[in-house]
């Protein structure tokens, strides 16, 4: 016989009194609320009518550890449930927390808790990007340890955090200065270094003269300006570490392709690395005829036509030209600046060549470039103008298309064949060939600071640059006595630290005195969070796969390409070597815009002036010290006097407050002009106290003393009660869209709004009689809880008496429809069971006292008129009573 399981639901406010209720209409019955109920926020079990200031503090004062607790205990639950992992992206510890960080974790906040109630198990942790020039420039001016003056940041921010009520995993807790940490750092480094794409080389960098460091490409702005400090950035020649990403360009491309719409960012990085059309190829060096040992990596879109290279083109600014390189001399002796271009008598081979071709120095280039006069007109005047040979490689035939000639194995093979197997053979010798455009460069991790993971390196005469064993890491920063930011890198002066063994010839060697640069550190935590007290491994994979990808990363639109791409292309890594079973490691990303605040500037010298300091009473504001004001919104900062303690935000407007404001006053990926005269904050506090009054209203009617009886109600009334019904089931489906599709939370809260409308409109009968009207107000705290867990826990209270449970430790689900009609179920079960989508077949109501006896609660449905339709002729072979939630599934023979 074919098993399968019917499934009759229990109204989670089932009536509470003895008997049996039968009939067919699958309407849950109202429940009666017993007058004089505890409620939980006050001490003399009085529920208060009017949502007052005082109410809302006592109600936070409550609520707040109850809920940070029962989240805590949570967390502790195995892995049984299915995962979701909301992830915001962890913040450099300042010290204060601003109005930024309080908008992007209420929002992760707001989405694990949702999730959470949908009977998710929930990964939302926390941690701290806590290496890098600020703190190490704060202990300079301080005169401090730059690992002292973090960890009194993060148990500032730590305790901040709390305040706000929010949820986190602390026991996942990360902090990439911590040795346990960056030991993994160090660990994914190695084997990058072993797999060949982690190098280094001479390189003429950016130097930023402030921070006496290297700054990547991606850190210096279109002005050539520091990302950080705001120097002009110099141009310097040092011996750099690099990682090769440009190896994984097309992949971490193409995967684009794959992934839901990021907000814009996509196309942004889609044009960061570029259309990956050709390859670089590493050409060998000679002098003299003599190799010298030195490489020169060159771009070239037509790989299939390398054989019919004449030269080799350079800048003037090249590498080559300047410092130490053994072929400096030789390029010296011939090139002379103002002549365009020139060929020198350095000459290099290409891997699959057996013919030289001279080096070229060239203007008006971006890039080493190999010139091909089969596949460029303007390679073909340059061969000419400097009366080079080459050879003719491509061969025209009678379709259009071109084969391959004089390219050894190669020659036959039409263009396209070329460019695979050509490209192929070198990615075999590890000579190149990994697709890639010409726009992007490889990632320059060196950084000359103190306060950043070391790179676990170190250069031996003999060996040249060794890894260090895996078992020998962490290699940990050494103590300094002091620190100055000037010259070289200060682990320069810690010589017992620098000199050491080379692990491979046990000779002498030094340690690497670059440390990372920080984007390597956060370019991994959210496969730390996985599995974050390992001493073993950086994480399990079991554990990884478990979590990964991140269902929601929220974080700034400024870091969508350079966080975002050291983030995917570490994770492709990762998949690579075995380490986890998905190369991408974000699903949605959800980026949100800024808190702005108005700024106050006198408009002759551009200095920005505090609000003290100016006259608003006339209708436009003025200095007090005269003169003319520019007003303007911009980012908030204590220097522009437009910012704001958050801690004080919540103390004037209470937590539920602040979270309502930052969540309607606009999407999350526009900017918010934090304004307390809008309409937006005003709002929000008249929408709490009308939930508030709803819950009065209803406790109310229900201790008038009658028993509620909803065939009491008149034709015009069961109307309205199904008007209700209606909206209650629109508010739930728009509202679940917003919760999990477009994140428009702003439009979640004006359906709410609107649900609140129509509650508050219900005349005194519906309210009274009406399994809609209560059913519609359960339903409507419930999907404001994970926006305003406070106040919402308060109303549940009084709406459901009994152990004080947070509201947002309810799970309740969507859970079919029976009449067009979709039912909210609570407590708590598990998703994973798969009958849970079968489809509900109707309601019956039982006594609370009886709901969880299992042959009573058989025994009143089947009994029921309901059970008598669905059950009376069934075979039945087991009746299954769920303990912690009101089901009760039959296993029926078919």
């Amino acid at each position: 016989m074919q098993v399968s399981v019917r499934r009759l639901a229990l109204h989670p406010l089932a009536l509470a009194q003895c008997g049996r209720l039968g009939g067919a209409v699958p309407r849950p019955a109202p429940r009666l609320l017993i007058p004089g109920t505890r409620t939980l926020f006050s001490d003399t079990g009085v529920w208060e009518k009017d949502y007052r200031t005082e109410t809302r503090r006592k109600v936070e004062q409550w609520w707040h550890p109850r809920i940070m607790e029962q989240w805590r205990r949570d967390t502790l639950e195995e892995l049984k449930s299915k995962p979701f992992y909301v992830l915001s992206m962890f913040p450099y510890p300042s010290g204060r927390l601003h109005m930024g960080h309080v908008r992007v974790y209420t929002i992760s906040d707001t989405i694990g808790h949702f999730q959470r109630m949908r009977g998710h198990q929930v990964l939302n942790p926390m941690g701290w990007d806590a290496f890098g020039l600020p703190a190490e420039n704060a202990a300079i001016e301080r005169g401090l340890d730059p690992e002292e003056w973090t960890k009194s940041n993060i148990q500032a921010m730590r305790e901040q955090l709390d305040s706000l009520g929010l949820c986190f995993n602390w026991d996942r807790e990360v902090t990439t200065c911590l040795p346990d940490y960056y030991r993994w750092t160090q660990y994914l480094f190695v084997k990058l270094f072993k797999a060949g794409l982690a190098y280094q080389k001479e390189a003429v960098v950016n130097w930023d003269p402030v921070d006496q460091t290297v700054l990547a490409d991606e850190q210096v702005d279109e002005n050539g300006r520091s990302w950080r400090s705001g120097a002009l950035v110099e141009q310097k020649l040092l011996r750099q570490w690099f990682i090769k990403t440009t190896n994984y360009a097309k992949p971490l491309l193409d995967a684009l392709s794959d992934l839901p719409e990021w907000y814009g960012v996509k196309a942004m990085q889609a044009n960061w690395i570029g259309d990956c059309t050709g390859c670089y190829f590493d050409f060998s060096l000679k002098v003299n005829s003599e190799e010298t040992g030195e490489t020169l990596a060159a771009h070239t879109s037509s790989p299939e036509a390398v054989f019919g290279a004449a030269y080799l083109a350079i800048l003037p600014s090249h590498r080559l030209l300047h410092g130490t390189s053994s072929v400096r001399s030789a390029l010296e002796k011939h090139f002379q600046p103002g002549r365009d271009p020139l060929c020198v008598g350095v000459c290099c081979l290409c891997f699959c060549m057996c013919v030289c071709v001279c080096v070229c120095v060239m203007f008006m280039l971006h890039l080493c470039l190999p010139g091909i006069p089969d596949s460029s007109e303007q390679d073909l005047s340059v061969a000419r103008a400097l009366g080079l040979k080459w050879t003719t490689v491509l061969k025209s035939q009678d379709d259009g298309t071109h084969t391959l000639i004089n390219s050894e194995e190669f020659t036959g093979l039409s263009r396209e064949q070329a460019f695979h197997s050509i490209t192929q053979k070198a990615r075999e010798q590890k000579v190149g060939g990994h697709l890639t455009s010409s726009k992007l460069r490889d990632w320059l991790i060196s950084r000359q600071r103190y306060w950043g993971t070391p790179i676990p390196v170190v250069h031996c005469g003999s060996c040249g640059p060794v890894a260090v064993p895996e078992e020998e890491l962490p290699v940990t920063l050494p103590k300094l006595p002091s620190l100055t930011g000037k010259g070289a890198s200060p682990l320069e002066a810690a010589h017992d630290w620098v000199s050491c063994r080379c692990p491979r010839c046990k000779g002498p060697a030094r340690r690497e005195t670059d440390t990372m640069d920080t984007f390597v550190d956060s370019a991994w935590y959210y496969f730390r969070y996985t599995d974050p007290h390992n001493p073993d491994r950086p994480f399990e994979r079991p554990l990884a796969d478990h979590w990964l990808p991140v269902d929601v990363y929220i974080g700034g639109k400024e870091h969508a390409v350079m966080h975002l791409y050291y983030a995917r292309f570490l994770s492709h890594f990762c998949r690579d070597q075995g380490l986890v079973a998905h190369r991408e490691p974000f699903r949605k990303l959800l980026v949100q815009g800024l808190i702005k605040g108005q700024t106050f500037r006198l408009a002759d010298s551009g200095q920005y002036v505090k609000r003290e300091d100016i006259d608003f009473t006339g209708e436009e504001p003025v200095p007090l010290g005269g003169g003319r004001l520019e007003v303007t919104w911009e980012k908030m900062s204590k220097s522009k006097h437009n910012g704001l303690d958050p801690q004080e935000v919540v103390q004037q407007y209470g937590i539920d407050t602040v979270r309502l404001y930052i969540l309607y006053a606009a999407p999350p990926e526009q900017d918010i002009l934090w304004n307390a005269k809008t309409d937006a904050l005003p709002g929000v506090l008249r929408w709490q106290s009308r939930l508030w009054q709803l819950v009065t209203k209803l406790r109310g009617a229900r201790q008038l003393g009658d028993v509620p009886n909803p065939s009491l109600l008149k034709k015009k009334e069961q109307t309205e009660a199904r008007k209700i019904w209606d909206n209650k089931n629109y508010a739930i489906e728009q509202v679940t869209a917003h919760f999990t599709g477009d994140f428009l939370f702003n439009a979640a809260i004006s359906r709410l709004m609107g649900l609140t409308n129509t509650l508050t409109s219900a005349t005194v009968r519906v309210v009274q009689h009406s399994a809609e009207f209560e059913e519609a107000l359960a339903t409507l705290v419930l999907m404001t809880a994970p926006m305003a867990p406070h106040l919402t826990s308060e109303l549940w209270a009084g709406l459901a008496g009994g152990k004080p449970t947070s509201v947002t430790f309810l799970v309740f689900y969507v859970t079919g429809e029976s009449l067009g009609m979709r039912h909210f179920c609570h407590p708590s079960i598990s998703d994973s069971d798969p009958q849970i989508n079968n489809k509900v077949c109707g309601t019956v109501t039982v006594p609370r006292q009886m709901s969880q006896d299992a042959e009573q609660v058989q025994r009143l449905v089947l009994e029921s008129q309901l059970g008598q339709e669905l059950l009376g002729e069934r075979s039945i072979k087991r009746a299954i009573l769920s303990p912690r939630t009101a089901l009760i599934n039959f296993l029926i023979d078919e």
